[in-house]
């Protein structure tokens, strides 16, 4: 949908705002979205916050500045044109429109504008130029109907007749637009409009430093930091007391022949009742009284064609309270009007507990049990739309988005209707569809979704070993595989009950195919893999997997057919018997395979039961099965990709190889042979060769990552893997070929553990790749194709450093303590939930000790007891639960014996099992860390209560304090590939230095993803967050905050209120505030960022060091020096306990430190700090790296200044300066104390961590953190251009020039990495890969633009009078040229 509302009032607005000339270029972003463009006053009456925003910098007279870059986009643009549309009640607006959009879109805009957001029931007409008249059907497209782009088009809204469906869907319109709780305002959207209203009474600079100064305390104390998180709710605006359906309803039947369809009864503020009479054309009062019923009119005779317009005539204190709420909405950013279509759950809820009030409304919608079905009409048939959607066109652009967005539409909704639905399974509220069956092979249908249950096999296998009366298998394995088991689910499971007995118990997981979390997960990664692929003829199904209360449900759409009749016929190739019988059919086989070449899968024999070859492209288990409507589906894709050869045996049967991996690993072959074509002779010599040729593979953008694919599908040594090799299943070819086979799956098995890992060990202990918590921890594994089974591999491999320590071993305790809670709840009774997770809870952070025995048990009894437990889960194991009585017997036991010593013993054993990890006995002190607790309750999808909790205590939590348990889902919503190949190209010119052609490659992106996904997607975050740093290397400061801002909105909608992404973006909100002088509101950003990294990491983090010299620059550009040097103090202390006294890190603080001091004039310490700064460089970089002489530069000037200023004080002039530095260091004689143990420390580094860190060091430059990275620079550059400006910079000359240092060596140091060697940065381009998602797995990496960044336009130094020299040039000359174009 491109376009924009403009409402009279506010055209001037709009057009007249500050950032409107930096927001017009993406005019065409609306496209697709709803309500989208901040700028076009679509919502916005008063666009005020992004104007607001605007309005802050407008006074800073960057206004032509701020033009420049908004002229450079034309490529690929949409083009608007003005519709004027007469509104129901004779209003005019316009309309911004293209030829493409839909009527629909139209619609949406209308349904967004102001003045028409109450009209749901109109039709609209087109009058053309020649004064015909056109009716518009919703599917058509304007273009079809008249071409609007030679002006003289008008629309008009007609009221169109309601019927009983439309009437009753514009009732919940309008108690949709009197509530206010769909609007999520963002923190910053509220700062910014505070900033602004104090702006007059502000009393000057001295209030934000005594502000902020609580900042350091409160790092330390997380666990009251989780009262700040949540903002509070916004203050409803109450217009009417209730509007509730009346109990005169349904009309009677002489009543219906005159056209009423519902009555409403209406209580005003004013304290006034009316029955409202809801007809097919108005809506009218009526003169029924108390109990007696009367349709007649009232002597008024009031009515309107809308409910709002009938209610603005009745009750004054309805109109003035709805055009609040109008303006309140409109105030809001437009982001933050739009619905995210998969919303975020949050693990924290508001406390005190808000008050439970009274609504008939909600009430009203909560009497129908739906279970997510739309209750009129026909139910969604889920696989018809799905499939359909993939056989649009896809030819050219627009034919992509318009399949694109459908796709997207229809697959949210599914997910939607399936986390519902199996919500109403797991409750026991929807029957099965085979209730005579056994329990655990119970299947359910409801609302055309299927429903069946996965077994936690994980857990089990470990309980085996503790049971004496472990059952035979069959009683828990449930079948997953799709619908087809119907076909014939008495044989199958019959058989596999029978043999149970007599088998071994693997052979018995096997033969009934255990449907195991892990295959499930398989399953769902495989279907991916064949949606991307996109073979025309060959169909998925739409799945998801919901984990709630212990289960977990696999809901997938209908196959048609597939539940009526004999489909012995159906199934076309694949096996459904584990390869005792496989099926074969020439046409599905040609399409497996060409989807097969995509996924480099080889087409090979196998045997089937009795000795037959078949040829296969897949793996034997997958089902290729034609529906009724005659379209080839293939399902139980639970191996696309290769097994993992460092995990070999029946256990392990389910342990593959990721797609990620593959993919890289595809690309490092295919450079090796194009190496040896060009050099015969080159044997890869050792592994740290083949670490650079991974590199190197590594740094092709994606495009030129199809490309390499493409030339080995036709070069003779074409890599593909046989999906069959190291599988019960028997290969027919020769023994030559399999060994071939096997051996290719072992390389890629040896290329995960000796290049990839080792890397990825690497980029971690060089901060390249900084994971806060365990969502960009597992981000960032998957995206290097590391499974999470290696979590225990890698954690032994960085347990040098304190932080990645923490992070990998509270990754695994999580990840087993989630499946002993899940057991817990499996078991406990729908009253019991709350106290049950509770008491976990307390059990797993505080001391709980058994209600019978006093002391602690010993390990022996926790054994027996655990074997309890476990002989007692087993029972339940799967299905819902024990039958009532049954289950009453054992209500007391379920969760009341359980101990933290019990729970920790267990912890222990699956951490051992699963991931070959030794808990170290103090990880019971580290799990008291709220970043546990958080990560815990959001992979179990438990909320607590935002309170401050004592985590010391021996039962921590109560019963009230759990508020909810949400289902977490898992699904295969499809992603838009145009506009990541989009946003790959836009990084790969940011990091040349082109902006122009970065910018026009972002903006198209973004006006991709929002006509496909809309904007509340991270893809069109990650836009947002590039176009910032493109605008703010253009010099448009004020432009790059409104695009800061909206990923800042969509961040927190997408990814979560304390995602590390999203305090990134604080922390880039207030690096681009302090660009434009407004420290206090830049100390704010900064203050949140604080709290969401210490809620995400704990205080022990790099990136939070990071943070704290951003905040340290900007309290020295206030000239707040004591302040400053705390939190400098602060973060050398962080680095050199978690990275060691020879991290470049520790050098960066040190460095910070030396500049610190020479703004105060105490030369002596300056130079003592840049020394140490130089020696660390020295060590770890070598004396001929770039930033190791800026560092030796840095010494001589300081050591020059000294002699200066003693020069000076001999002439009895210089006594002022160091008179105040004496005066500082007496008053802080902890400050004096801490330099001198500095001092005393300087190199004795233990030689462990040397170690370590020469071998982080190898392979390249390591990165700096991307954080300080990003504040040196913005603000120095920002800085530049402002005094280039003429604008007044800063106040006192020295701390200008001291920040100014700062800033440049930071910035030196940091970018000298980018000049010394591109390949550092590109690799880490490539870490973003295909997958530009998360900053955050890379933020030091890259919060990607910042990667790019460090290559680009700001490495060149500008330099100004006393810069040291030491940079290349090259990319300032580009950049100049850049700015010429522009």
């Amino acid at each position: 949908m491109a376009g924009k509302s403009k409402g009279g009032k506010n055209k001037g607005k709009a057009q007249g705002a500050g950032q409107s000339a930096s927001a017009e270029p993406e005019v065409p972003a609306t496209d697709g979205a709803e309500v989208v463009n901040p700028e076009n006053g679509e919502v916005n009456e008063p666009p005020a916050t992004e104007d607001g925003v605007a309005d802050v910098e407008k006074g800073d007279g960057d206004g032509p500045e701020a033009v420049q870059p908004a002229r450079k986009p034309a490529e690929g643009e949409l083009h608007l044109y003005p519709v004027p549309v007469r509104t129901q009640s004779g209003e005019k607006l316009e309309l911004q429109l293209s030829p493409g959009d839909s009527v629909i879109d139209v619609k949406q805009f209308l349904l967004d504008a102001p003045e028409t957001c109450f009209y749901t029931c109109y039709d609209l007409i087109l009058h053309t130029e020649d004064g015909s008249a056109h009716q518009l059907e919703d599917y058509n497209e304007i273009s079809e109907i008249a071409d609007i782009t030679s002006g003289g088009c008008s629309l008009e809204m007609v009221a169109a007749i309601y019927d009983e469906r439309s009437i009753r869907s514009h009732l919940r319109r309008v108690r949709e637009l009197l509530s206010l709780s769909s609007l999520h305002v963002s923190l910053s959207t509220s700062l910014a409009l505070q900033h602004e209203s104090a702006q007059g009474k502000s009393a000057g600079s001295e209030k934000s430093p005594i502000q902020e100064l609580d900042g350091l305390n409160f790092m330390e104390d997380s666990a009251g930091a989780l009262t700040n998180l949540l903002a509070s709710a916004p203050a409803e605006i109450k217009s009417v007391e209730s509007i509730v359906f009346s109990s005169f309803n349904p009309p009677p039947s002489y009543r219906r022949l005159h056209g009423d369809l519902i009555y409403i009864d209406v209580a005003t503020l004013e304290g006034n009742k009316y029955c409202i009479t809801g007809s097919s054309k108005s809506f009218y009062v009526n003169s029924s009284n108390g109990s007696i019923f009367d349709s007649k009119f009232t002597k008024q005779g009031l009515e309107a064609s809308t409910l709002v317009g009938l209610l603005q005539k009745i009750s004054a204190k309805f109109k003035k309270g709805f055009r609040e709420v109008l303006d309140r909405r409109a105030s809001a950013h437009p982001f933050e009007n739009v619905q995210s279509l998969l919303p975020v759950t949050s693990w924290l809820g508001a406390y005190p507990v808000p008050a439970h009030r009274r609504d008939a409304a909600r009430a009203e919608d909560s009497v129908v049990l739906s279970y997510g079905t739309e209750l009129i009409g026909m139910q969604r048939d889920w696989n018809e739309e799905l499939q359909s959607c993939r056989e649009f066109p896809h030819g050219n652009p627009q034919e992509r988005i318009l399949r694109g967005r459908a796709l997207y539409k229809v697959t949210c909704d599914f997910v939607d209707a399936a986390v519902k639905g199996a919500v109403g399974v797991i409750n026991r509220c929807i029957p099965p569809i085979n209730p005579t069956d056994p329990e655990c092979f119970h299947m359910y249908v409801h609302n055309n979704i299927f429903f069946s249950f996965a077994v936690d096999s994980d857990y089990e296998h470990i309980s085996k070993d503790h049971k004496p009366d472990c059952q035979n298998g069959s009683s828990r394995s449930t079948k997953v595989s799709s619908p087809d088991v119907i076909a014939k689910p008495d044989t199958n499971h019959a058989e596999s009950a029978e043999v149970a007995d007599s088998k071994s118990e693997e052979a018995q997981l096997a033969d009934s195919e255990q449907a195991t979390y892990a295959s499930a997960n398989n399953d769902l990664k495989g279907t991916k893999a064949y949606q991307e692929a996109d073979v025309s003829g060959l169909y998925n199904l739409a799945m998801a997997i919901i984990d709630y209360r212990g289960h977990r449900v696999v809901a997938q759409s209908i196959i048609p057919g597939i539940l009526q009749g004999d489909k012995s016929d159906s199934l076309l190739y694949g096996s459904v018997d584990n390869g005792k019988k496989i099926s074969w059919n020439e046409a599905f086989h040609s399409k497996v395979v060409e989807a097969a070449k995509r996924l480099h899968l080889k087409e090979h024999v196998v045997l089937d039961g009795s000795g037959n070859p078949v040829k296969l492209a897949a793996t034997v288990e997958c089902k290729g099965i034609v529906g009724s409507d005659d379209r080839h589906y293939i399902l139980d894709l639970m191996r696309v990709t290769p097994r993992d050869s460092n995990y070999i045996g029946q256990e392990h049967r389910f342990c593959v190889l990721r797609p990620e991996l593959i993919a890289s690993f595809v690309e490092a072959e295919s450079m090796k042979q194009s190496f040896k074509q060009k050099v015969p002779d080159a044997p890869v010599a050792s592994t740290s060769d083949a670490k650079a040729t991974s590199v190197e593979g590594d740094d092709k953008s994606e495009e030129s990552s199809v490309h390499t694919h493409e030339e080995n599908d036709n070069s003779s040594s074409e890599i593909l893997f046989n999906p069959n090799v190291f599988t019960e299943y028997k290969l027919a070819g020769s023994p030559e070929e399999i060994a071939a086979d096997e051996e290719l799956v072992k390389r890629a098995g040896t290329y995960l553990m000796d290049i990839v890992i080792p890397k990825f060990v690497q980029d971690l202990c060089s901060l390249d790749i900084s994971p806060m918590d365990g969502q960009t921890l597992t981000d960032a594994l998957h995206l290097h194709g590391i499974n999470i089974r290696y979590l225990g591999k890698i954690a032994g491999m960085v347990k040098h450093l304190p932080h990645l320590r923490d992070l990998f071993s509270a990754e695994i305790i999580v990840r087993s303590a989630k499946h002993v809670i899940k057991d817990i709840l499996r078991q406990s009774l729908d009253h019991d939930i709350g106290p049950a997770i509770a008491h976990f809870l307390s059990c797993f952070v505080g001391k709980v000790l058994g209600a019978s025995t006093k002391g602690s048990l010993s390990n022996a009894q926790s054994k027996t007891l655990k074997g309890h437990e476990n002989s007692q889960i087993q029972k339940s194991s799967k299905g819902h639960k024990l039958s009532n009585a049954a289950a009453s017997r054992k209500s007391l036991s379920t969760y009341s014996h359980l101990t933290s010593d019990g729970i920790w013993f267990s912890i222990k054993e699956f951490a051992k099992s699963k991931y070959q990890f030794e808990v170290p006995d103090d990880a019971r002190l580290s799990a008291k860390r709220v970043a546990v607790l958080r990560n815990l309750c959001q992979k179990v999808g438990i909320t607590i209560a935002a309170r401050k909790y004592d985590l010391d205590a021996s039962t921590p939590f109560e019963a009230s304090d759990m508020l909810n348990l949400q289902p977490v889902v898992k699904h295969s919503v499809p992603t838009c590939t145009d506009a990541k190949n989009l946003m790959e190209a836009g990084k790969v010119r940011m990091a040349e230095g082109t902006l122009n052609e970065a910018y026009a490659l972002f903006s198209e992106a973004f006006s991709l993803l929002q006509q496909i996904t809309g904007p509340m997607h991270k893809d069109a975050a990650n836009c947002c967050r590039y176009l910032a740093m493109v605008l703010y290397h253009a010099g448009d400061t004020a432009g790059a905050i409104v695009q800061q801002h909206r990923e800042l909105i969509i961040n927190e909608r997408c990814l979560g209120l304390d995602h590390p992404d999203t305090a990134h973006s604080y922390g880039n909100m207030a690096l681009f505030y302090h660009g434009l002088n407004q420290t206090e509101l830049a100390l704010r950003h900064m203050s949140r960022t604080l709290l969401l990294l210490s809620l995400a990491s704990g205080p022990d983090h790099p990136d939070v060091a990071a943070t704290l010299i951003n905040v340290a620059m900007m309290y020295q550009d206030a000239s707040n020096m004591n302040t400053a040097l705390r939190y400098l103090q602060e973060a050398l202390m962080k680095n050199e306990r978690l990275l060691g006294p020879d991290h470049v890190q520790t050098a960066v603080c040190y460095h910070a430190l030396a500049i610190a001091f020479s703004c105060m004039s105490l030369y002596k310490l300056s130079i003592q700090h840049e020394k140490k700064t130089y020696d660390i460089l020295v060590k770890q970089l070598g004396e001929n790296d770039s930033r190791t002489k800026d560092s030796e530069n840095w010494l001589s000037t300081f050591k020059l200044r000294e002699e200066q200023v003693n020069a000076q004080k001999q002439k009895g002039q210089g006594a002022n300066a160091s008179d105040n530095a004496v005066k500082f260091l007496k008053a802080n004689p902890a400050f004096l104390q801490a330099m001198k143990a500095a001092a005393l420390q300087s190199g004795d580094g233990s030689a462990n961590v040397n170690r370590s860190l020469n071998a982080a060091v190898v392979g390249g430059v390591p990165r700096l953190r991307g954080v300080d990275e990003r504040a040196a620079r913005a603000t120095a550059e920002a800085r530049k251009k402002a005094a280039a400006r003429g604008l007044n910079v800063r106040n006192g000359p020295a701390a200008n020039h001291a920040s100014d240092e700062l800033a440049q060596i930071l910035k030196l140091i940091n970018a000298a990495s980018g000049s010394s060697t591109s390949a550092s940065a590109k690799t880490e381009e490539s870490a973003s890969e295909g997958q530009a998602t998360n900053g955050s797995v890379q933020n030091g990496t890259a919060t990607e633009a910042m990667a790019a960044d460090t290559n680009g336009p700001s490495a060149s130094a500008k330099s100004t009078v006393n810069t040291p020299v030491g940079l290349g040039t090259t990319l300032e000359l580009k950049k100049q040229k850049s700015k010429q174009k522009s």
